[in-house]
């Protein structure tokens, strides 16, 4: 696709198979997906990201994705700097409520999906000791559910990932919920299927599934 959205989708996965078989043909293509999110971020007023790499807004969906895109980056052993890091986190508080949840590019109306993916990238910033953290971890723990919204398989996938790393407690109990959902969800043929087709609400579902084997760097706490 064309988006930032598919782009942070698509460098995650890059660094995820770099990081694991360290293929160094991996690596030139990497660096450029790495180098683009940062050079776009560099160019916008917000320090955020939208759908073009070229926007001067940003919003917390497109913005989360490469956040977590450029911290697997990191993980793989490329160098992100820190001020990026930051500049992106300070985005992601602008846009948290008093109540500690997310909103989309301000701090209304916020929502299990959005919250779940400030949630984590809070986390991958090792900032589980922030009353941003913790107050964010409560908004998703007393809103977080099953309901078929249009964005079901995509809030499971960043919600199973934000209770993976809260604590094991958090994980035990979401997990448990989740398994039960998705195993009475299936279709015959053993895939999910949503308002963004089977291929994408399969891999979303199977992702918020698959923590518990921790088979990509990301995954770990």
């Amino acid at each position: 696709g064309s988006s930032m959205y598919n782009h942070g989708f698509a460098t995650l996965a890059l660094a995820e198979a770099y990081g694991i078989t360290n293929d160094r043909r991996l690596g030139p293509a990497l660096r450029k997906a790495t180098d683009l999110i940062l050079n776009s971020q560099k160019n916008n007023k917000k320090g955020g990201w939208r759908y073009g790499p070229e926007s001067q807004d940003a919003d917390t969906t497109v913005s989360g994705a490469q956040m977590v895109a450029l911290f697997a980056a990191r993980n793989a052993g490329l160098r992100v700097p820190d001020p990026a890091i930051k500049r992106g986190i300070d985005y992601f508080l602008s846009c948290q409520a008093s109540n500690g949840g997310f909103g989309y590019t301000s701090k209304s109306g916020p929502n299990q999906p959005r919250s779940a993916i400030g949630c984590l990238v809070l986390a991958l910033a090792k900032q589980e000791n922030s009353k941003a953290y913790k107050k964010s971890l409560d908004y998703l723990s007393e809103n977080s559910g099953f309901a078929d919204q249009g964005h079901k398989y995509y809030s499971l996938y960043y919600t199973s990932q934000a209770m993976f790393r809260a604590s094991p407690e958090a994980w035990w109990a979401w997990n448990a919920k989740n398994s039960k959902n998705l195993a009475a969800t299936q279709r015959k043929d053993g895939s999910w299927t949503g308002n963004y087709g089977t291929t994408f609400s399969t891999s979303a579902a199977l992702l918020s599934l698959a923590l518990n084997y921790r088979y990509l760097p990301i995954y770990e706490r």
